[in-house]
């Protein structure tokens, strides 16, 4: 699954914030994975075109987008935020419920995550987030391939992800989180190698 751990111990929210900011790092069940050096260039143009769309077709919907590094707090019930062990940074988040926005990030399921696959951490997104969020009840959750050129949509029904919807990176694909953004594939795609 590719992505180094920090260390073998549980770590909290309360201790994320204090590590320096040069190295970023995700923790899933208190476990801190390193998210590796920055992503190439063509990751950043498609996460960029992809928010850009969405961010466009929310307009004035109370839905926020947000594009990392912004910092997702899954707390497992009431505990305070220093104690949640479990913190991502997602490529793309869309929340509708503006009480789980605050100067941090959000604390809570969003309603639609995005991840565009990158080598290093294609198995953590595909494995280890897609169970999370399954878990925590993201709505939506969608993996883009850029190198297979598909994007495979889970979405939540009775509390977990069926078969994903998968297309080809052509046409257009709504959200079901969020209807009324429709991503263009055919603008996403264009100038990729």
């Amino acid at each position: 699954m590719g992505l180094a751990l920090r260390d073998t111990r549980h770590h909290t929210y309360g201790e994320y914030l204090t590590w320096p900011e040069d190295v970023r790092y995700e923790l899933i069940d208190g476990v801190a994975y390193a998210m590796g050096p920055a992503p190439l260039r063509l990751h950043q143009r498609l996460v960029a075109e992809i928010f850009a769309q969405i961010h466009a077709a929310l307009g004035e919907h109370p839905c926020e987008a947000n594009i990392a590094p912004f910092d997702v707090r899954l707390p497992k019930a009431h505990e305070a935020d220093n104690a949640i062990d479990t913190v991502v940074q997602p490529d793309i988040v869309v929340v509708c419920d503006a009480a789980k926005l605050d100067e941090r990030g959000c604390r809570g399921a969003p309603d639609w995550v995005i991840e565009v696959l990158w080598p290093s951490s294609a198995g953590h997104d595909q494995v280890r987030k897609l169970g999370l969020y399954e878990r925590h009840g993201v709505r939506e959750y969608w993996l883009v391939h850029p190198t297979d050129r598909v994007v495979m949509a889970y979405r939540l029904e009775g509390g977990a992800y069926g078969r994903a919807h998968v297309q080809e990176l052509t046409g257009r694909l709504a959200s079901s989180a969020c209807p009324q953004v429709e991503i263009d594939w055919e603008v996403v795609v264009r100038g990729l190698p």
